[in-house]
């Protein structure tokens, strides 16, 4: 009997169109799928669509539909992108499914019913986009510390989830399961920021809208996103609190929930407490993988500087999007993509490395054996060479993706596949064909080199499925699972290879690039002024006392992923300041830079540290502080 291997996506918000970054985790998630079902496991993949919230309803309305019929559309572009991108999952969950519904009414329920979850009133403030509450202290200003926008005041009868009931056992939990949460620098991370200083309860209905699935018992409550969106890992396998399906009894606990590291708190802390409270076993592995940014910057609509999955599908195919999705992505770090990389890498890994690899040896067995796969003779050390890296290459891939460095495993098949087109150059076939008496040594040279082909396609299988099947169709042979890598010399000789065709042809960046620079002009957003901004008069202004600093210190706030605290010389004075700019900044970044504070204003507490102060800065999406040159004296005023 096969060993079961469960592993999720986190369901994609149905708000809109998703970007390349969002479509990385389903595109790893599958190549974990395959790579796992070619390895022997009893895969079952899932994915699916986050359906209900305030945002959803207000942007259908906005369209003047329903958010039934809003979410539909927005799930069937989700759906159809995953598809266009070789995401082949076994499930897609939607929290609009009324079998999804109806178990996520009896969990809250049941929760109810045995004291978890209470009553009571929240008070504060709300971000819509990011479906987050903040208290005044954690948000002084009213802006949300996570995406820069305004947030609204909040006062309404919620429902309470008594998260903090459960911290102890969370922490002795990861503790004893050393491997829950990867990499390890997002274990810390939720440890030292979260479950140290002490959880709060989790508000888990909301009243102020109707979209969104009704507490079983308070139809004037809808059961919020955390009971609802991350039920779906147990609902879609057939999960209830009366019975279990049987996909749920063969496949639960998850083997691994790959998310985005945005979402990490959601699903290490409140899932994990979630299930321990209904009694059931809590996922093997959580895997906080990281984003791809555009060059150095977040990607941001606004900033015109988002990529399409799809848009790229289109110039570089479906494996050569997913090439540079899975090779530029690392294990911890941030990924980069711009329009110059992804076309740099499309060109020299697969049309120069793997499709000339391809063409020149397919064109060579045609050209000196009329396209059959000849005997091998005897072999020379050069052989033996091929042969080691072959399953040096294999090995090596297996390990890096069974621990889930994947960028590391493709670069070991790439590798390979560099090392044979050396192998070309150094036994030269072509010079090898001139004489008859060294006909044997081309005919192993010749095997060799389709075989390599062949062990560099199977490997490729999970990354590249579309070209490694075209590989194998050209090799005209079965011999396609990692058992066949077991030994090199799996290809039968004397059988005829298939047509030959140009897997990857060379992409013209200059032409590329500039028809992105013109549908980027195409659909640049015209720049509104500003409405309903209230005059002010000079004297109102220079109430507001701005004044020039110089940070002397700086290092996270703990209990936050967004604060950074900061120690400022103004010349005459050292005074601390909390500002939320983590997201845009490291400490080191700061450190000896000048810059302008405003300096009269009030003291405020953020997350337990005293604020004296507001730090100039522009921008929402990307948030740029304003610096000054090192010559700037400090203390002065800014007029």
């Amino acid at each position: 009997m096969k060993e079961k291997f469960y592993v999720t996506t986190a369901i994609a918000y149905a708000s809109r169109k998703p970007h390349i970054g969002n479509t990385y985790e389903p595109i790893f998630t599958d190549a974990l799928a395959r790579f796992k079902k070619m390895a022997g496991y009893d895969v079952y993949f899932l994915t699916g669509s986050d359906e209900h919230g305030q945002k959803i309803e207000t942007l259908a309305k906005e369209q003047n539909v329903t958010p039934k019929e809003y979410v539909d559309g927005i799930s069937d572009q989700i759906k159809a992108l995953w598809k266009l991108t070789g995401v082949d999952f076994d499930h897609f969950i939607r929290t609009t499914d009324a079998s999804h519904e109806k178990a996520v009414q009896h969990i809250f329920k049941k929760l109810y019913e045995q004291g978890d979850i209470y009553k009571s009133q929240y008070e504060g403030l709300y971000c819509v986009p990011c479906e987050s509450f903040f208290t005044e202290t954690q948000a002084p200003d009213g802006i949300c510390p996570d995406c820069g926008r305004p947030l609204t005041k909040t006062n309404e009868e919620a429902y309470f989830f008594r998260m903090s009931a459960y911290q102890d056992r969370l922490m002795q939990y990861i503790e004893e399961h050393p491997d829950f949460i990867v990499p390890e620098s997002r274990k810390k991370e939720m440890i030292n920021n979260f479950l140290k200083p002490g959880l709060q309860d989790l508000c888990v209905s909301r009243s102020s809208f109707q979209w969104g699935v009704p507490v079983p018992f308070d139809d004037k409550h809808v059961i919020y996103v955390w009971i609802d969106a991350l039920s779906n890992y147990i609902t879609a396998l057939g999960y209830d609190t009366d019975e279990q399906g049987e996909l749920y009894k063969k496949y639960w606990p998850a083997d691994l929930h790959v998310i985005g590291k945005d979402i990490l708190r959601f699903h290490t802390i409140y899932w994990p407490i979630l299930l321990m409270a209904l009694g059931e076993p809590l996922p093997k592995q959580i895997f906080g993988h990281p984003w791809f940014n555009f060059g150095n910057d977040k990607m941001s609509k606004s900033k015109g500087n988002v990529i399409y999955a799809d848009e790229l599908a289109a110039v570089f195919g479906t494996d050569g999007l997913r090439h540079y999705a899975l090779s530029e992505m690392p294990y911890a770090n941030d990924g980069s993509i711009t329009h110059e990389a992804v076309v740099e890498r499309y060109n020299n890994d697969l049309a120069n490395n793997l499709g000339n690899l391809v063409s020149r040896t397919a064109a060579m067995t045609e050209k000196y054996f009329g396209s059959v796969i000849p005997v091998p003779a005897e072999e020379e050390p050069l052989d033996k060479e091929l042969k080691q890296a072959a399953h040096d290459a294999f090995k090596k891939m297996f390990s890096k993706m069974e621990a889930l460095h994947c960028a590391e495993a493709i670069e070991e098949i790439f590798a390979f596949f560099r090392r044979t087109n050396k192998y070309i150059d150094e036994t030269a076939p072509w010079i090898l064909a001139k004489s008859e008496e060294t006909k044997p040594r081309l005919q192993t040279v010749l095997y060799n080199l389709l075989e390599a082909v062949r062990f560099g396609a199977v490997m490729l299988a999970p990354y590249l499925p579309e070209t490694s099947e075209k590989i194998l169709s050209i090799l005209n042979t079965e011999k396609n699972d990692f058992a066949s890598l077991k030994e090199f010399g799996a290809l039968t000789s004397g059988v005829k290879l298939g047509k030959a065709e140009n897997l990857f042809a060379r992409v013209d960046k200059e032409k590329y690039l500039q028809s992105v620079a013109e549908k980027a002009e195409q659909n640049k957003p015209e720049t509104k002024k500003p409405e309903g901004v209230a005059k002010i008069g000079i004297d109102d202004f220079m109430k507001v006392e701005l004044r020039t600093a110089q940070v002397t210190a700086c290092e996270k706030v703990k209990r936050s992923e967004k604060l950074l605290k900061l120690q400022v010389d103004l010349g005459y004075e050292t005074r601390q300041v909390v500002s939320g700019i983590a997201k845009f900044y490291q400490p080191e970044d700061l450190i000896g830079k000048k810059l302008i504070i405003v300096a009269n204003l009030l003291p405020a507490k953020l997350c337990g540290e005293e604020s004296n102060g507001m730090i100039l800065a522009s921008g929402e999406d990307k948030v740029k502080v304003v610096f000054l040159s090192e010559d700037t004296p400090l203390g002065q005023r800014v007029r």
